[in-house]
C-alpha cells in the first residue's frame, strides 16, 4: 500500500533574511509527523505557529521555496484518480500556498531534497482561497502575484503514499485555514472497517499487548484502558497506551496494563460498548471484537519454529511465542549448531530486536549456503556466552533441543532445442532435462506464446530469429534461461544483373540470394547457355540489328528441397553508338518525330539541352530516354535550325564528353 503526505505552506517569494530558523517541532508541522487524512473531513487550523524555513525543492526557477508556518497532511490513495481540494483562509487577507509530494516507498524528511517525489504545487503570491480544481490549467504555478490560485488536479496512483504541505509567510501568526478534500475522482478514504487483529499477554502477565488492524486515533483511545474488558476478570485493567503516540496522531498497537498479574491460563480481551476507539476516517472499533489471550507459566520459551528454508539458504531464521533477549543472544553464532547431509558451519547470530532490546525473530548466518538437497537439523547449545537463549522474563531455554529442516537443489533452467526445418514450416523441439525434482515449467516464447509443459513442439511459419524463455522451480528453488535461435531456411532468390548489353559486351550476373541452407544454384541466361555456379561466367549475346529483351532465370535450392525462382530481364542492344539526329519531323506520324540522343546506353551524368536560334533553352534532361516533341510551353515551335548540346560520361572509360551540333525542325 502506498502513502501520500500533502503539505500546504506558504508561498516563499521573499529573500532568504525571511525565513524562520525556529524549529517546527508541534506535531503536524513536519512530515514525519503529518496529519492523517481521510477525504470525508474537514481539516480545521484555528492559527498556525510562526516556525519552518526550510527549502524544498519544486519547479519554481529563481525562486525560494520553503515549508513556512507549515502544517502537513498524509492520505493514501486507494483508487486512482484526480485530487481536487479547497485551502480557505479564515482571513481573507491570508496567503496560503502548497505542494504535493509522492513519498512511496521514501522517507518523508527526503521530500527537502529529491525533486523527484514533486507532484503538483500552487505558490501564487495572492490571498483567498487556494487548492486544486477542475478550472486548474497546470499542475504547477509559481510565479508570485497575480498567478491563479488553483492549479489543475493531479493523478494519484492506487497505493501511492502522498503528504501534502501548506505554508503562508507572514510576521505574526495567522487567523488559521480550512482543508477540505473533493472535486476529484481518486479515493482517499480508508474502506477498510477497523478490527482487533491479535493479542498477546507479558510473560508475567503484567500487561496485554494488542494488534490492531490499521491506524487508529490516539486521542480516542482512553488511557485508563475502560475500553476494553478481560474475561476471567481476575485482575483489573487500569491503563492504556498507544505505541507511537508520542511523535504521532494515530497508532496501531495498545498496550493494556494490569492491576496485578494474571495466573496462567486462558483469557479473553473483548471491546468494551460505551468504547469510542475511532479510525482516521472515524469508524468505530466495533464493541464486541475479542480475541483469546494465553497466558504460559514462567517457564522457558520452546524452541520449536523454524520459518520456511529458501533456497540456498545461508541465514535461518527462528521464530519464538515470546520475545526473547537480545543480550542473551551469542552474537558468533555459538548458541546453535547446524547438522545434516553436508557439513554446515555457523558464524554468526542476531534477534530482529526492538527499542526494548527483545525479538520474536532470531537469524542464524551460515558460512556458506545449504545448494544442495539434504536434511539438516539446527540445535540449541549453550553458547560462548555462558547460555543458550533467555526470553523477556528470564527463563533460559533449555540446549539440547533441536528442529530438523529440509534444503533442496538449486536448479538450472538451461534447455535444449531440436530443429526440423521445413519449405512452409519449421517446427523447434523445446525441452527441459527436469533435473533437481523441478516440478513446475513456465515457457514464453518469442514473447506471445505460453507453456508449461515440460516438452513443447513450437511450430513457426514466419522464419527469422526466434526468442524463448524459460522459468523453472522445485517448489523451494527457481532459475530462469534465455536463448535465441535463427531459423535461416527462409529462401529468397534474388540476382543482379546488367542491364543492357551492347555489342560485344559481356552481361555480369552477381547472386544476392538470402537464407541460405547449403544452395544450389541452376542459372537460364536466355542464350542457351546453364551454370550451376553461385557465381557464373559472363555471358555473351548474338548480335542483333534490333533491340530486344531476354529474360534470364535463376532457381535456388536448400538442402530441404525448398527451391524459389527469380527472373530478370537485361536488353540486348543492336546499337550502343550515340548520336543525335540531323533531322526530325514531329508530325506524328511515327517516324523521326522526336529529337533525342540515340543509344546513349553507355552514358551517365548525361544532360542534353536544345536552343532555338535566338538562344533561348527549349528543352532540357538527363533522362536520354526523354525526347524533345518540337513543341516549349506545350506550344509547336518554328520549322528551323536548333542548336544542341550533349555532355556525358563513358561508363567504360570515365572519360567525360561533350558534343555541340545542330538538327532542322521539319513540318
Amino acid at each position: 500500500m502506498i502513502k501520500y503526505i500533502v503539505v500546504i505552506t506558504a508561498i516563499m517569494l521573499l529573500p532568504v533574511i525571511h525565513v524562520y530558523a525556529q524549529t517546527c517541532n508541534n506535531l503536524g508541522q513536519n512530515p514525519g509527523t503529518a496529519f492523517p487524512v481521510c477525504g470525508t473531513d474537514t481539516f480545521t487550523q484555528g492559527s498556525v505557529p510562526i516556525c519552518g524555513g526550510k527549502s524544498v525543492p519544486g519547479p519554481c526557477p529563481n525562486i525560494v521555496l520553503a515549508d513556512l508556518n507549515p502544517y502537513w497532511y498524509k492520505f493514501t490513495c486507494f483508487a486512482a484518480g484526480s485530487l481536487g481540494f479547497v485551502i480557505s483562509p479564515v482571513n481573507n487577507t491570508d496567503d496560503y500556498d502548497w505542494q504535493l509530494f509522492d513519498v512511496t516507498n521514501k522517507d518523508p524528511a527526503n521530500l527537502y531534497t529529491d525533486v523527484s517525489m514533486f507532484v503538483a504545487c500552487d505558490w501564487s503570491g495572492d490571498p483567498g482561497n487556494t487548492g486544486a480544481s477542475a478550472a486548474g490549467t497546470s499542475l504547477q504555478h509559481c510565479d508570485g502575484y497575480g498567478v491563479p490560485l488553483f492549479s489543475s488536479m493531479p493523478t494519484l496512483i492506487e497505493g501511492h503514499h502522498y503528504i501534502l504541505l501548506v505554508s503562508h509567510f507572514s510576521g505574526g501568526a495567522q487567523s488559521g485555514y480550512t482543508l477540505t478534500f473533493g472535486g476529484g475522482s481518486a479515493n482517499i478514504t480508508d474502506p477498510v472497517d477497523p478490527h482487533l487483529s491479535a493479542a498477546r499477554a507479558a510473560c508475567d502477565g503484567s500487561a496485554i499487548s494488542i494488534k490492531l488492524n490499521k491506524k487508529m486515533k490516539c486521542g480516542s483511545l482512553n488511557a485508563d484502558g475502560s475500553d476494553f474488558t478481560l474475561l476471567p476478570a481476575t485482575v483489573p485493567i487500569i491503563g492504556a497506551t498507544g505505541i507511537g503516540c508520542s511523535s504521532s496522531f494515530d497508532m496501531d498497537s495498545v498496550v493494556l496494563k494490569l492491576g496485578g498479574f494474571l495466573a496462567p491460563g486462558n483469557y479473553k480481551v473483548t471491546v468494551r460498548a460505551t468504547e469510542n476507539l475511532l479510525d482516521n476516517c472515524d469508524k468505530m472499533l466495533p464493541s464486541g471484537d475479542t480475541l483469546n489471550v494465553t497466558v504460559y507459566p514462567l517457564i522457558p520459551t520452546p524452541f520449536d519454529s523454524l520459518e520456511k528454508v529458501a533456497c540456498a539458504p545461508d541465514v535461518l531464521r527462528l521464530v519464538f511465542r515470546d520475545p526473547m533477549k537480545c543480550s542473551s543472544i551469542a552474537t558468533d553464532g555459538s548458541d546453535f549448531l547446524v547438522t545434516g547431509t553436508s557439513a554446515v558451519n555457523v558464524v554468526a547470530a542476531a534477534g530482529i530486536c526492538n527499542s526494548d532490546g527483545l525479538a520474536d525473530i532470531i537469524e542464524v548466518k551460515l558460512s556458506t549456503p545449504i545448494q544442495q538437497a539434504g536434511n539438516f537439523q539446527i540445535k540449541l547449545q549453550t553458547g560462548n556466552d555462558g547460555n543458550s537463549i533467555i526470553n523477556e522474563c528470564g527463563k533460559e531455554t533449555p540446549p539440547g533441543v533441536a528442529i530438523s529442516f529440509t534444503t533442496k537443489d538449486t536448479v538450472s533452467a538451461v534447455f535444449t532445442t531440436s530443429i526440423r526445418y521445413g519449405c512452409v514450416t519449421d517446427t523447434v523441439l523445446y525441452s527441459h532435462d527436469g533435473k533437481n525434482g523441478v516440478n513446475n515449467w513456465a515457457w514464453t516464447f518469442d514473447n506471445t506464446i505460453n507453456s508449461n509443459a515440460q516438452t513443447n513442439p513450437v511450430f513457426y511459419t514466419v522464419f527469422g530469429q526466434k526468442d524463448a524463455t524459460l522459468i523453472v522451480s522445485n517448489g523451494t528453488c527457481s532459475d530462469t534461461a534465455t536463448a535465441s535461435l535463427l531459423l535461416n531456411n527462409a529462401i529468397n532468390a534474388a540476382f543482379e544483373s546488367t542491364p543492357v548489353v551492347c555489342p560485344g559486351d559481356p552481361a555480369i550476373f552477381v547472386d544476392k540470394s538470402s537464407g541460405i541452407l547449403n544452395n544450389q544454384w541452376l542459372w537460364d541466361f536466355g542464350n542457351g547457355a546453364t551454370s550451376t555456379a553461385q557465381s557464373p561466367a559472363n555471358q555473351y549475346y548474338p548480335l542483333s540489328d534490333n533491340i530486344h529483351d531476354v529474360l534470364v532465370r535463376l532457381v535456388i535450392t536448400n538442402s530441404i528441397g525448398c527451391k524459389d525462382t527469380a527472373i530478370n530481364t537485361i536488353t540486348v542492344a543492336g546499337n550502343c553508338y550515340i548520336a543525335v539526329p540531323k533531322a526530325f519531323s514531329p508530325n506524328g506520324d511515327g517516324l523521326n518525330d522526336y529529337l533525342y540522343p540515340t543509344n546513349a546506353y553507355k552514358a551517365k551524368d548525361l544532360i542534353f539541352r536544345v536552343y532555338n536560334r535566338p538562344g533561348q533553352l527549349v528543352f532540357e534532361t538527363r533522362n536520354w530516354m526523354n525526347k524533345w516533341d518540337g513543341t516549349f510551353k506545350g506550344n509547336p515551335q518554328d520549322p528551323g535550325t536548333y542548336i544542341w548540346i550533349l555532355n556525358y560520361t563513358n561508363i567504360d572509360t570515365g572519360k567525360k564528353i561533350s558534343l555541340k551540333g545542330s538538327t532542322v525542325l521539319l513540318r
